[in-house]
């Protein structure tokens, strides 16, 4: 279980009783579509609780607020540099050291104010709101699992290399399996909708990338993550809570 608490710490801010160590850091990308699911299921539940005692908009914004303090902003932070970088027009070099600047520019903190008002808006009009809740950022962390393995790092030394390391082709399917399992347990059969919606949006932003850097980095994870997230609940209010 060491490898799970590793990955619950990485993702999350939940106390976890985790010794931190080279091989269950490795291992630990294994299970990122399971702490998805435990992010999902305190959101679902947050939103139905907050639903009882506030209007659908103000729910939106405590939620997207309470997704934010619970992961940390770690994604979010990948969603901003991988941004600044992306859009800066710079050669590879110049990209790179954008992206690991501690700094946010302009380009960065519109991407998130953009991000954080789709989800809280989006949240708004969802209800009810569990199952996309609770399948988006599984969706997000299995297909940001997935991208570890089947794109180039492009970093010497970064998070990415041990976690790429550590998923051997069982733990690749493990993880793959527990998160497409959750997927369609409650889904059902808007499950190729997510599948579509999450392939298509990490295949976009893996070919913008590539294009400039040649290889992904742990910003790039992030900015997947977050852009999966938003784009499950945009289908799902498409296509399963219909026009409002």
């Amino acid at each position: 279980m060491n490898a799970f608490f590793t990955a619950l710490a990485f993702l999350t801010r939940l106390p976890v009783p985790v010794r931190m160590d080279s091989q269950d850091w490795n291992k630990s990308a294994s299970y990122y579509p399971l702490v998805g699911l435990v992010i999902g299921v305190l959101l679902a539940l947050s939103n139905e609780a907050l639903s009882l005692l506030f209007p659908p908009l103000v729910r939106g914004v405590l939620v997207t607020a309470g997704w934010v303090f619970l992961t940390g902003g770690l994604h979010m932070d990948g969603l901003m540099d991988t941004t600044d970088g992306m859009g800066s027009n710079r050669d590879r070099e110049q990209t790179l050291s954008i992206m690991k600047d501690s700094r946010v520019g302009a380009m960065g903190v519109l991407a998130g104010i953009l991000l954080l008002g789709i989800k809280a808006s989006t949240l708004a009009y969802l209800d009810p709101a569990f199952a996309p809740l609770l399948i988006a950022p599984v969706a997000a962390r299995t297909g940001m699992t997935a991208a570890i393995v089947f794109f180039p790092y492009v970093r010497e030394d970064g998070i990415g290399l041990g976690l790429r390391e550590g998923l051997s082709p069982f733990r690749l399917g493990f993880a793959l399996v527990s998160g497409l399992a959750v997927i369609v347990f409650m889904a059902g059969w808007w499950t190729l909708l997510v599948l579509a919606g999450t392939v298509l949006v990490i295949a976009l932003i893996a070919w913008m990338v590539l294009r400039r850097l040649g290889g992904l980095t742990g910003d790039v994870y992030g900015c997947m993550a977050e852009s999966v997230e938003a784009a499950i609940l945009l289908l799902w209010l498409a296509a399963v809570g219909g026009p409002v």
